[in-house]
């Protein structure tokens, strides 16, 4: 017996997925062979348009999902394992704020939001340590493995509808630093380049070349320079896809330092500290318990200070730019 055609929107906590793992997770009983058959006659499909196993899932996309067969309709079971001691301790280490809405950790570098392929330990695995009256903190937004800094949760489904709604209307202000290799041409400015994945499975790149590439726009201010060599700079997103700051870093000549992906053995020279140079520091965004505006700071890691240090920087100097106060309110 075959099911009926459904509709499911992404949610911020599968942004980021490849297409054939979220179907597998929704869908376990539907073999490889009869979902690679529904991808090639365009029965899946993301907001209208036809999709391949390797696309990246993004919140707010609204997969069409064909009628299935029985067993293959059957919902996954949730299983979700309890974090260990360990994890529950780490996690609630990281919490900066909290209260009866909203908590924000202060992520560091190397550790994933969410679990994928050959990705057991997770923040989306721990969350459990933070529940409150039998409600589990629900992930809004996401930040890559290796990008340190301010990553919001909900607290309660109200307020995660409230905090997705701000993300996809971009009423969210987000500051990140980076420490950058080269010598950016202009010191402020808009970089306003279309991306889109390319280059062979599993090792795909964003980049403004790619077939499908879609509008992405970042505000950057050089906070200090180091002549030729680097710069520490403010970057603030006007858009959110995927590797967006580290992509446009790398297109304008500028990697970010330890950014290999996307500036290669060059943007980790050996004298270097380890590590991406790159921190979500600062956000602003509407408090979903007053409506009022909500700004946290978060504090510089320890890779980023070494990293601006390995440039002659002090992270903690009070410089134009490195505050999200000193930038206009529109870009």
């Amino acid at each position: 017996m075959m099911g009926e055609i459904e509709h499911r929107r992404i949610g911020p906590e599968e942004a980021g997925q490849r297409f054939d793992r979220w179907v597998r997770a929704h869908f376990p009983g539907l073999s490889h062979g009869r979902l690679q058959k529904l991808l090639r006659t365009g029965q899946f499909r993301i907001d209208g348009r036809r999709v391949q196993a390797g696309t990246r899932l993004e919140a707010g996309q609204i997969v069409r999902v064909p009628p299935l067969p029985g067993p293959a309709a059957r919902p996954a079971p949730r299983r979700r394992p309890a974090p260990s001691e360990r994890d529950a301790r780490f996690l609630r280490d990281l919490v900066l704020y909290e209260d009866g809405d909203i908590i924000v950790l202060d992520k560091p570098a190397g550790i994933a939001v969410q679990g994928g392929s050959g990705t057991h330990r997770h923040i989306d695995g721990m969350l459990d340590a933070l529940a409150e009256r039998g409600q589990r903190p629900k992930l809004v937004h996401r930040l890559d493995r290796d990008t340190a800094g301010l990553l919001v949760l909900a607290r309660n489904t109200r307020a995660a509808r409230h905090l997705m709604h701000a993300f996809q209307q971009h009423r969210v202000r987000k500051l990140y630093w980076a420490v950058v290799l080269g010598r950016p041409e202009r010191s402020a400015g808009i970089i306003d380049l279309p991306l889109g994945k390319a280059g062979p499975s599993g090792r795909e790149r964003m980049t403004p070349d790619a077939p499908d590439a879609r509008k992405a726009r970042t505000g950057f201010r050089v906070i200090t320079r180091a002549g030729k060599v680097g710069a520490w700079v403010g970057l603030v997103p006007l858009t959110g896809r995927t590797h967006q700051l580290r992509a446009h870093c790398a297109a304008i000549g500028c990697p970010i330092l330890g950014d290999r992906k996307y500036g290669g053995a060059e943007a980790a020279p050996d004298s270097a500290p380890a590590g991406l140079m790159l921190q979500a520091m600062e956000l602003e965004l509407p408090h979903p318990g007053t409506g009022r505006p909500f700004a946290i700071r978060g504090r510089p890691s320890p890779h980023l200070r070494e990293g601006l240090a390995w440039l002659g920087m002090n992270a903690g100097e009070r410089l134009p730019f490195c505050r999200l106060e000193d930038w206009p309110a529109e870009l």
